[in-house]
């Protein structure tokens, strides 16, 4: 057992209703990461590509069950999860299954918040989670 699932089940057993990562595990160095937009960008229009970046794992549809593997889900104007459940399919949480890397996404005029989490082949976060730093950009009215 890694030191990370030690010091996990430890906390968890300490604090109630702590979530703790899932079973599938991750390498240390794992990251996630935006390559557009970047913090801060205004998107004209609201309509753009977003593209997701992934160091020292691997990308595949879900349902495909291979170490250091999993698939990207975009959190829009949200937090994380708790880490050792599925993570929902809502307007807050947009799943990448089929193993995209990027992805059409639409919003509304305002401020807005992104933020990415790798997950496994069940759409449960790896064990440590890996997630990107939340961004924001902003679209304007007109």
């Amino acid at each position: 057992m890694n030191k990370y699932i030690m010091v996990a089940a430890m906390l968890a057993a300490l604090v109630p209703g702590l979530a703790v990562a899932g079973d599938s595990p991750a390498p240390d160095n794992g990251r996630a990461y935006f390559i557009w937009p970047r913090d801060g960008a205004t998107i004209k229009g609201g309509k753009f590509w977003i593209r997701f970046g992934l160091r020292n794992m691997g990308v595949a549809p879900a349902g495909v069950k291979k170490k250091f593997t999993g698939h990207h889900h975009l959190i829009i104007d949200g937090q994380l999860p708790p880490f050792d459940e599925e993570i929902p399919a809502d307007k807050n949480h947009v799943h990448y299954g089929k193993g995209y890397s990027e992805g059409r996404v639409a919003l509304a005029p305002g401020k807005h918040t992104l933020q990415l989490l790798f997950a496994d082949h069940d759409h449960i976060p790896h064990n440590p989670p890996v997630f990107s730093k939340k961004i924001t950009v902003y679209v304007p009215a007109n």
